[in-house]
């Protein structure tokens, strides 16, 4: 699988690549500002227009997985769940329309596991202050340290390849699922519709919309999970 394309060279940053990755973060970023800014258009105390209603619905369907999940003491977390999942979201979803998805760059999936893992442990330090925090390395058992440590690393490691993995293997088995039925329909030396298209756009469906939600919403999960479990529960005074 080839890597992402590089567009042009920055020569007054040190000769910077901007790769095809780079520039199609840039339009999911600028996507999702236009649908924030459409959805947010003159809000109204009472709700009347449907973009605010779906924008309300959209928030409050974030708030309460987020309540549910992590706990109302981690509620300020919930801009940041809902920004991970929209960029995961809308980067896997502009596959279908023939651009590269930003998930199948490493290094995309990699900086949201990263941030993850800043989030852990800020509220690792926050709860249980620096000595305290330093010292739930050792338990169980403190023969574990070693172990609690590469866990450090471990995590976004395993986060980011995760869904790194999932989205590329999708788009490896489509790449070759259109090479295949290309050469069916060559073979048999007549345009066979249902094989030039219509299969490849039922499983782009799939490895694209349904996979891509999936894979945003996954990750989302572990991110809560683990951001919630370095610190206390709502059920802790």
């Amino acid at each position: 699988m080839e890597g992402p394309r590089i567009f042009f060279t920055l020569p007054f940053f040190g000769g910077i690549n901007v790769n095809e990755t780079e520039i199609n973060l840039l339009i999911v970023t600028l996507l999702l500002l236009v649908l924030s800014l459409v959805l947010t258009h003159r809000l109204e105390k009472i709700p009347r227009k449907k973009t605010q209603i779906l924008a309300e619905k959209i928030v409050m369907t974030i708030d309460n997985l987020v309540e549910q999940t992590m706990g109302k003491r981690y509620m300020n977390f919930a801009p940041f769940i809902m920004t991970i999942f929209a960029s995961s979201l809308i980067g896997s979803l502009i596959g279908l329309v023939g651009l590269r998805s930003t998930t199948q760059d490493f290094n995309t999936t990699l900086t949201w596991a990263l941030a993850t893992t800043f989030f852990i442990h800020y509220v690792g330090f926050k709860y249980s202050g620096f000595v305290g925090y330093l010292k739930s390395f050792t338990e169980p058992v403190k023969v574990l340290t070693p172990i609690n440590l590469i866990g450090i690393v471990t995590t976004p490691m395993s986060m980011s390849l995760r869904h790194f993995g999932n989205v590329l293997g999708g788009s490896i088995i489509m790449s070759l699922l259109y090479t295949a039925l290309g050469s069916l329909s060559s073979m048999i030396h007549i345009p066979i519709p249902i094989l030039e298209v219509g299969i490849p756009a039922i499983l782009s469906l799939y490895f694209d919309l349904f996979s891509g939600v999936m894979q945003a919403f996954i990750f989302c999960m572990l991110t809560m999970a683990y951001i919630s479990n370095t610190g206390p529960s709502d059920d802790i005074a």
